[in-house]
């Protein structure tokens, strides 16, 4: 079914998209694999070709788009690539950016806007805490005013981009006993004493993406480095993540269909018993089973989408395109491996690493169960 999402603009941009991760990241798969992490210069080049600053005002060197569906296409095409690609700038690009647009003052965003558009400065967002998980209230890092500074001590893990990011938003208790009205913003800098990183985390799949631990150690953050209102952070952060979820269902889609497309064709060169794989009737119906449920999904994203755009967009309308694009996506690929048979298993077949890359997407974002939770409410259960 033809989607009618997009337009021409739209498809030039995906145009241009496609033209630089086939250029500057396609051949380097292997490269950043080996790293488990993706090179400064992928991130400068982006920068250059205008991808990184997207709902970035011009004068802070963005490009303003000021229309989601050209994140959408961004991260469609990132997908279609890697899941860890996607996962990586899209924390950046399409997940920090509205904390830092929507919140900063005037002299942060001079400070740091232009360096998030151009990339050299990389940034991440630490939430997620050991013993937390999706429980974004019960934090327990904390950040203790001292002057005109805040003291912060605590632990995050499972940070993408946390490795090598140079600007890190973090939150943590400013009032105990507040609870989820207890929590605060703050923009961490490399280089501050106190703040450590672990190590690379070692994931089953999305290995090309930085993960990793970040350690606050008396970490002296000035409260010029504070984002946002004193005590108001879990809202900051309620009111952006249905974005993050968007961003997360538009990829899981994006990347399921990609190695359907190429599982269809695989299907049909691969034989057995003396004819193609895909023509015996149980793998042709799940076949068609597949594509039908790519297809549904996605109209349902691209209503998301498109009720984004328009302002309309609910948080639990959101819930519902991440919780049921994860669903979908690892069932498609679980899927994908079997008619893969053998060579499905191996990892020298893309189809292989992503079956391994897209289980964390039923996880990240708020793990499924977290978004049923949502919904659930929402039905006055």
């Amino acid at each position: 079914m033809r989607r009618r999402l997009y337009t021409e603009d739209h498809e030039a941009f995906r145009a241009a998209a496609r033209e630089f991760l086939d250029r500057h990241v396609v051949p380097r798969m292997e490269e950043f694999l080996e790293a488990r992490a993706i090179s400064r210069d992928v991130w400068i080049e982006a920068g250059k070709q205008g991808l990184l600053g997207l709902e970035i005002p011009e004068a802070y060197g963005g490009s303003e788009a000021r229309d989601y569906r050209f994140n959408a296409v961004l991260a469609e095409e990132m997908a279609r690539v890697s899941a860890s690609i996607s996962s990586c700038l899209g924390i950046h690009g399409d997940v920090v950016a509205p904390y830092l647009r929507d919140l900063c003052t005037e002299e942060q965003k001079q400070r740091w806007l232009p360096g998030f558009c151009s990339g050299e400065i990389v940034t991440a967002i630490a939430m997620t805490e050991p013993s937390g998980g999706s429980d974004l209230a019960a934090l327990r890092t904390t950040a203790v005013p001292d002057g005109d500074t805040w003291v912060l001590n605590g632990s995050k893990t499972f940070i993408t981009n946390g490795w090598s990011a140079d600007l890190v938003v973090v939150a943590a208790r400013t009032t105990p006993g507040k609870g989820a009205r207890g929590i605060t913003l703050f923009g961490v800098e490399t280089g501050m004493p106190g703040f450590t990183r672990g190590r690379k985390l070692d994931k089953v799949g999305q290995t090309e993406s930085d993960t990793a631990e970040l350690f606050f150690s008396d970490v002296r953050v000035p409260d010029a480095n504070r984002i946002g209102e004193v005590d108001r952070g879990f809202i900051h952060m309620m009111e952006r993540l249905p974005q993050e979820r968007l961003g997360a269902a538009v990829s899981n889609i994006a990347h399921a269909a990609a190695i359907l497309e190429e599982t269809l064709e695989y299907t049909k060169q691969r034989k057995a018993f003396g004819q193609a794989v895909g023509s015996f009737q149980h793998n042709k119906f799940l076949l068609a089973e597949l594509v039908t449920q790519i297809e549904v999904a996605q109209a349902f994203v691209d209503q998301a989408v498109q009720a984004f755009v328009d302002g309309e967009l609910s948080a639990v309308d959101a819930a519902k395109a991440k919780w049921w694009s994860a669903q979908v996506q690892n069932d498609v690929l679980d899927a994908c491996v079997q008619l893969y048979g053998g060579y499905g298993y191996m990892n020298e077949y893309r189809v292989a690493r992503a079956w391994r890359d897209a289980r964390v997407t039923k996880i990240w974002a708020g793990s499924n169960e977290i978004m049923k939770e949502l919904i659930g409410r929402d039905l006055g259960l």
